[in-house]
């Protein structure tokens, strides 16, 4: 590629040189846009095949679970609950490390939300 000394360019040598290239940068831009626009099209109509076809298993509905209610609460900000699944809070980490006890943190109500769940109803024997 030949090397241009802009220095020695007069000032209408390089609106010229700018011209071309702007017209240059445009065609390709445009094409490159085509070539994208193109691409997104298939794969839309790929994606479209794929959710119709009901054999494929890896578009299922996600199954749902019961909510999980907290078991833990933090004293000093009883906003900061943890139902005692996944990885233990940052504040209970903490509380632990200082000698205090899971015991200490447990909700005591918790034993009533659950029975006031099955809506009270109870087996006869």
């Amino acid at each position: 590629m030949k090397k241009l000394n802009l220095d020695a360019m007069s000032v209408d040598e390089m609106w010229q040189l700018h011209e071309e290239i702007s017209q240059v940068l445009s065609v390709r831009l445009t094409s490159e846009k085509r070539e994208l626009e193109k691409r997104l099209t298939q794969l839309r109509r790929e994606k479209e095949t794929r959710q119709s076809d009901p054999a494929d298993g890896a578009h299922r509905e996600r199954r749902k679970y019961p909510r999980v209610y907290p078991k833990y609460r933090n004293p000093k900000e009883p906003s900061e609950t943890w139902s005692g699944r996944g990885k233990q809070p940052r504040w209970l980490t903490a509380a632990l490390k200082t000698g205090q006890t899971m015991e200490e943190f447990v909700i005591t109500n918790v034993e009533t939300k659950k029975n006031n769940k099955s809506g009270g109803r109870r087996l006869r024997t």
